[in-house]
């Protein structure tokens, strides 16, 4: 069955870097799409960024655009998020997230500190 499953998240300071890694299998990997989502405290959850199977293409939410970075490993089944300068409104829950079928992990917290 498809499973995605997050690692990496914690508690970083203001201005600190973190990377965010998803291991996936049940599924073809390297000919999927994938994405992080993250879900602030109380609020929705929204999309971070996408990749493409051959990570030609890739998508990030506006406001994210040079801090984050989105990239894949087909060889390993893996997905990572590289995350920079992070700021306490990037306090969130992240996902992984395989958009065909919607399917999901089960989340890791990132907590950034002032």
């Amino acid at each position: 069955q498809v499973q995605l499953v997050e690692s990496g998240g914690g508690l970083v300071q203001a201005g600190g870097s973190l990377t965010l890694s998803c291991a996936a299998s049940g599924f073809p990997f390297r000919s999927s799409s994938m994405s992080w989502y993250r879900q602030p405290p109380g609020k929705q959850r929204d999309l971070v960024a996408t990749i493409s199977p051959l990570s030609d293409r890739t998508n990030y939410a506006n406001s994210l655009k040079g801090r984050f970075t989105i990239s894949r490993d087909n060889s390993r089944n893996t997905v990572t998020l590289q995350m920079r300068n992070l700021q306490p409104e990037d306090t969130a829950v992240y996902f992984c997230h395989r958009p065909t079928g919607s399917y999901w992990g089960q989340g890791t917290q990132v907590t950034v500190s002032s």
